[in-house]
């Protein structure tokens, strides 16, 4: 992608009177070197097997770990029993969250979002909008490159690996992406996207990637469901009208600075953080005996 900032997306769509998302598929395919059909269907596609990732879940695997697997489930059925004070849409989003997951430990079919780590914040989001708004494929769709071209100008100005920059640039990332893409199903313009991608992002700063034994398993999966809810909160406070006082593009170079002042400890090496605690160093041990 040819875009290095936010600000960059914004003042071209401005200047071409075009919606932020054309701006991204049409990049996509000059860059590519693909027709608007190929472009669109690809992005499409994308999103039709996050869609059957969700269908697909089964609530009865476990990781080979034996640390991940029915907790989509087991909120699930908390949500059917009236269990739950957070509300049916978030409810349906935490679901999501923790079921994509799941399925990514155990080895199931998903769609990095940005990341494999991060892989259930969009769909949870996505789908569940969809579903409680009807909206068509097509729109998702343009939500999709929306969430594209946010993940793209981060991968550019930061970094999107745990490995390199911490869960801030995993989950956060995901979420920031899925918040400027709600935002915009949610009739948001330029300035409500970026501003609630800005604000997702900010509000997860210095999360520190730390997985139990090395896996993208504890607290990954949980940390989905926070990425998850917390794009839908900031999606709503910038369609509220309320702003990143920080600009955009200036909280992503924070996450960038932030990133790399963190120790190599607290950046998926699996030595510091959760993964360093009693508990954590005990559940190590026992799965290097296992195997």
């Amino acid at each position: 992608m040819s875009f290095q900032s936010l600000k960059e997306i914004v003042e071209t769509a401005a200047e071409q009177k075009k919606s932020f998302f054309r701006i991204v598929l049409e990049n996509d395919m000059s860059e590519r070197m693909v027709s608007e059909e190929e472009s669109f269907l690809t992005m499409r596609n994308m999103y039709e097997t996050m869609r059957k990732a969700d269908e697909s879940y089964d609530g009865k695997m476990k990781s080979a770990s034996g640390l991940v697997g029915s907790d989509g489930w087991k909120m699930e059925e908390a949500l059917q029993a009236g269990k739950t004070i957070s509300g049916g849409f978030v409810g349906e989003v935490m679901i999501r969250a923790l079921k994509m997951g799941e399925s990514n430990a155990c080895m199931k079919r998903i769609v990095a979002a940005p990341t494999a780590g991060s892989c259930g914040v969009m769909p949870a989001v996505f789908l569940t909008y969809q579903k409680c708004f009807s909206v068509s494929d097509e729109k998702m769709t343009e939500a999709m490159f929306t969430a594209a071209g946010i993940g793209t100008v981060i991968a550019e100005r930061a970094f999107i690996a745990g490995a390199t920059g911490g869960c801030q640039a995993e989950i956060g990332s995901a979420s920031a992406m899925a918040a400027g893409g709600l935002a915009y199903l949610m009739g948001g313009k330029e300035q409500e996207i970026i501003h609630a991608c800005a604000i997702a992002l900010k509000s997860l700063l210095g999360l520190v990637c730390d997985p139990v034994a090395g896996l993208v398993e504890v607290p990954c999966v949980k940390r989905n469901v926070i990425g998850a809810v917390n794009a839908v909160t900031s999606a709503d406070m910038a369609m509220a009208g309320i702003v990143s006082r920080i600009p955009p593009d200036e909280v992503i170079d924070a996450m960038r600075t932030i990133g790399m002042a963190l120790p190599s400890s607290l950046k998926e090496t699996g030595e510091g953080g959760l993964a360093a605690t009693p508990t954590g160093a005990e559940i190590k041990k026992k799965l290097i005996s296992n195997f």
